[in-house]
């Protein structure tokens, strides 16, 4: 039930969207007599807000308490028990349609976990992540992806255990544990999106997995972007994580609403 809640939720999060929906709302009311100040208004009111978007650098504004949360390690440990890398990173629809493992914005975490992985030769490696898609999805699993790239990247697959049925990011967490039995003491180090680190080790801490976070795709970095569709990409990104540590507090899949390096 909450991935499908979770699917039908992107319709409505993504202010892109609520803005395009005002401003078709405020159109259509502006041709009714009765309803024309309305109307006036709402086209306005969205105006402004896209206006907002191409000149405030609001994307960065949202996305920088995310990725700031939880810094990079300033020296790497000596010793690694193991890697582990999630999905959402990788384009399946693509990778089908031309034969060639296509990565998206996120692409630097399947390029860290690649040095990683080289860094640490006796680490063991986990690559979680199979299809986020409502109903039959005819494309390969993220995790058929991230095995393609990795063999390219002249990596061992031998090393890597893939983990394949989970829809998101919970799942990704608890069905690699599952798989990999991590103990006590170990040190695994997690690489993921910065504005997805403060959520990912609030589920790790949840489900009683010690990791060390490695942040990378920084995004706040950018200004206000290159250009009016870039900021509205960004801004949707870091709102659609700003709900998703509020919706994962709701519903027990982590311990505190905005987890810390204090409390990992």
């Amino acid at each position: 039930m909450f991935f499908y809640a979770s699917k039908l939720l992107i319709y409505f999060e993504q202010p892109s969207d609520l803005l395009l929906l005002v401003l078709i709302a405020g159109v259509i009311l502006a041709w009714l007599a009765q309803y024309r100040q309305i109307g006036i208004a709402l086209t306005t009111a969205a105006t402004l807000g896209f206006v907002a978007m191409a000149v405030l650098p609001i994307a960065a504004w949202v996305a920088a308490p995310l990725e700031n949360r939880f810094p990079r390690p300033a020296s790497l440990p000596i010793q690694v028990d193991g890697l582990i890398v999630l999905g959402g990173a990788v384009n399946p629809k693509t990778t089908a349609r031309r034969g060639i493992p296509s990565l998206n914005a996120e692409a630097e975490r399947m390029t860290e976990f690649v040095r990683l992985a080289k860094l640490y030769p006796d680490a063991e490696l986990v690559f979680s992540g199979g299809s986020g898609q409502l109903g039959a999805n005819p494309n390969p699993t993220e995790a058929a992806v991230a095995r393609l790239f990795f063999q390219q990247q002249g990596l061992d697959i031998r090393r890597v255990v893939f983990e394949d049925r989970s829809r998101n990011t919970y799942e990704n967490v608890l069905f690699s544990k599952t798989i990999v039995k991590p103990r006590l003491g170990q040190i695994w180090l997690l690489v993921a999106s910065a504005q997805d680190v403060p959520r990912c080790v609030g589920i790790f801490h949840n489900l009683g997995w010690s990791v060390i976070p490695i942040p990378v795709a920084y995004k706040s970095d950018h200004g206000n972007g290159e250009d009016f569709a870039s900021n509205l990409s960004s801004l949707n990104r870091s709102t659609h994580e700003w709900l998703g540590l509020v919706v994962y507090r709701m519903t027990g899949k982590t311990d505190e609403l905005f987890p810390s390096p204090e409390n990992p």
